[in-house]
């Protein structure tokens, strides 16, 4: 378990997990296929047996979910772009790649290779699912005498098929930062050589497919029928969520891009602070809370034995301390220990500190150089200096 989520574990070395939100659509993905999709074609299944396909239905449909993610993973993971993790949620999934990639040709490989893993699940599932008909059939939506003959394991297959192949088409939507959208600002990029500029085009055009995907669930919601979406309210305010999620989403990218441009270039050394304040591990809580955090806005200190730095202690760390121990606990029993601390050098570029502040989800970073202290990069440091060049 984790903060936010479950996690899975580590696939090729990526670790995997499962936002609480993915729950809320598994369930309902579960009961629509248990109490309307699958009695409609099969009426004289066991309630048993359908809830029983359901759930195998949802779950190989969330698979196909994380191979399109995975695929996206590992083909960033050869292209020198490092992932943190792939997430499972309530949107379906992400893959939380942490580095813009470094060419158009490098994005538009990343981007593609979702979309075609599940147009090739789609294409093998429906494939699969066909030979218990002996043909190709009618969409799984569209009960008949045929599909009633199927077994379940057919079933399940021919209800895959067409949902992994409308997965690939979705994600193709030219609205960044879906893949389609991704594919599109490589094209950009290649046409105009400035990623920035390219990103502020695909994000525009993102967040006009986002209102628009806003107006037409409002009018369903209000009665109208829309042709492929129907109406309906329910369908109405999901279309709305999905639009209200995508331009929030393409607006987030872009700022990412645009604080990434800022920062390009800047060493960490020049945004750094060089006179933290350190605290010897001897220091109660006590004499830390007096003489080093009372009438300053500092919330983290490098604990120091001698002129080496064997950790770090935050305003978190004291909180967890009962407030009558605070005589008696010193710095070096309640401080993160140097080795787990995660660090950046002073030629480093601010930006991948920025990525390692927010992957640890940390306020400040040590800087070392040489084995030895030289400094503490705050997120505060960062921000103050994207504040005074973002105009």
């Amino acid at each position: 378990m984790f903060k936010g989520g479950i996690e899975l574990g580590r696939i090729f070395g990526i670790r995997t997990t499962i936002d609480w939100s993915w729950l809320l659509i598994f369930l309902l993905v579960t009961w629509n296929l248990a109490m309307s999709v699958f009695p409609a074609i099969h009426p004289d299944w066991s309630t048993g047996l359908n809830w029983l396909v359901s759930i195998a239905a949802s779950l190989l449909f969330f698979l196909s979910v994380y191979a399109h993610e995975l695929a996206h993973s590992l083909v960033a993971v050869a292209q020198g772009l490092p992932v943190r993790q792939i997430t499972l949620h309530l949107f379906g999934g992400v893959s939380n790649i942490e580095r813009e990639p470094s060419s158009p040709r490098s994005e538009f490989f990343i981007s593609i290779v979702g979309p075609l893993t599940s147009l090739i699940l789609g294409v093998l599932f429906f494939v699969l699912g066909s030979t218990g008909l002996g043909r190709f059939p009618l969409p799984i939506r569209a009960p008949g005498p045929a599909l009633e003959q199927l077994d379940p394991i057919s079933t399940l297959l021919l209800w895959l098929g067409p949902i992994n192949i409308i997965l690939a088409i979705f994600n193709m939507i030219p609205g960044f930062p879906l893949d389609g959208g991704r594919v599109l600002r490589s094209i950009l990029w290649a046409i105009t050589n400035d990623l920035r500029k390219a990103t502020r085009w695909a994000s525009r055009i993102g967040q006009a497919i986002a209102w628009l995907f806003i107006v037409v669930g409002i009018s369903m919601v209000f009665g109208i029928r829309v042709p492929f979406f129907g109406t309906g309210a329910f369908s109405g305010l999901w279309l709305v969520f999905i639009g209200w999620f995508l331009n929030s989403a393409a607006i987030q990218a872009y700022q990412q891009v645009v604080v990434q441009d800022i920062l390009e270039g800047i060493p960490v050394s020049r945004l750094m602070r060089p006179d933290a304040p350190t605290v010897p591990a001897h220091t109660t809580i006590s004499q830390l809370m007096d003489n080093y955090i009372l009438g300053t806005d500092e919330h983290a200190f490098p604990v120091m034995e001698g002129d080496r730095m064997v950790g770090l202690v935050t305003l978190d760390d004291i909180r967890r301390v009962r407030r009558e121990e605070w005589d008696r606990v010193t710095t070096a029993q309640i401080m993160t220990p140097a080795e787990k601390l995660e660090v950046v050098r002073p030629g480093e570029e601010s930006a991948e500190a920025l990525n390692k502040l927010v992957a640890n989800d940390v306020r400040q970073l040590p800087v070392i150089q040489d084995g030895r202290l030289v400094g503490l990069l705050r997120r505060t440091d960062i921000l103050r200096w994207l504040q005074t060049h973002s105009a």
